[in-house]
């Protein structure tokens, strides 16, 4: 497995990032302790939930599945980097949800209590709130840390301006502020070019890509449709059949160069500036050990350079749009 620091900081973090939002509405819980304990055999150490995960199974059932697989012990919690957020709403009550300071300080206490461990390495901010000020975003973080109950802090789906706007806050009350931010990003989705990954570089933040295949538009979804293993509806067959000619192309560039069309999105991405790695959220064993072969992937330029010719993507803000 290959590693890096996330962003500034000296944590040494896998390339491949478990995800685990499938846990317990897709995949059972036996099966993701499977898929947990094969991703530290093959050296993952850096896994991603939300306290809002559980789907149809409840809120916070993917981290009691996490909890459940730490209190097995064999050094389980010791070798994980543990990343979960925060922000969405956990109930019906007032202050249940958003980066209040209250809500900031239950929603690290429950998460705690259902992942049977007593810190977090990395928390997030699910989304940017616009109306808490960060003087107490911060100052509650920061007595988080002084507990010793979470390590970093990272954001999720947040605008370049909100990172600065997060940065600078924390500059001048001297406290580290954010170390990574999670955003949307594939090669199909590539927005954040113009200003988050900009702003991210800038201050030192790893970015972590999530949906890496555009909910598996990626991942050889022509080629899977045309033998009957997926059937496309809704927005997905929207989608494919405005750009079939698009994805055949890029189907076959994979192909051409030897890689299951999943893994070379995956491999793309661990090629662009300022990525620390993406998240996978597997359903399956199969899944997973297809995504952890995307690091041992090289392209050279030419083939990058195919790839941005199928998919084009941005120069950073303003230059994309004006001299």
């Amino acid at each position: 497995m290959e590693y890096t620091h996330l962003g500034r900081t000296g944590l040494s973090v896998s390339r491949a990032i478990l995800g685990t939002m499938n846990f317990g509405p897709e995949t059972s819980e036996e099966d993701s302790h499977a898929i947990m304990d094969k991703a530290h055999e093959v050296g993952v150490n850096f896994f991603d939930t939300a306290n809002g995960y559980g789907g149809s199974v409840g809120k916070g059932a993917t981290e009691s599945i996490i909890g459940r697989w730490f209190a097995t012990g064999n050094g389980r919690r010791e070798k994980t980097v543990l990343a979960t957020k925060l922000y969405g709403d956990m109930g019906d009550w007032p202050n249940q949800g958003k980066l209040s300071a209250l809500n900031i300080r239950q929603a690290i206490d429950a998460s705690l209590t259902r992942l049977q461990t007593d810190h977090i390495d990395l928390i997030q901010f699910h989304h940017v709130d616009r109306a808490t000020p960060w003087d107490e975003i911060w100052q509650a973080i920061e007595v988080a840390v002084a507990q010793g109950k979470i390590t970093y802090v990272g954001s999720s789906n947040f605008g370049g301006w909100h990172i600065a706007q997060a940065q600078e806050a924390a500059k001048a009350r001297h406290f580290t502020g954010l170390v990574s931010e999670q955003s949307i990003y594939n090669l199909v989705k590539r927005e954040v070019e113009l200003e988050v990954i900009p702003a991210a570089i800038h201050y030192g933040l790893g970015v972590i890509p999530w949906s890496p295949l555009n909910g598996g538009i990626l991942g050889g979804i022509v080629g899977k449709e045309q033998e009957g293993k997926r059937r496309l509806t809704g927005r997905s067959k929207e989608f494919v059949d405005a750009h079939r000619d698009q994805l055949e192309s890029y189907e076959n560039l994979a192909k051409e160069l030897g890689h299951a069309p999943g893994e070379l999105a995956l491999a793309w991405l661990l090629h662009q500036p300022g990525v620390t790695g993406p998240i996978t959220g597997p359903r399956t064993m199969e899944q997973w050990d297809s995504a952890v072969a995307s690091v041992d992937i090289t392209l050279d330029q030419s083939a990058l350079d195919r790839l941005d010719a199928l998919f084009p993507g941005h120069k950073p803000a303003p230059e994309d749009y004006a001299w």
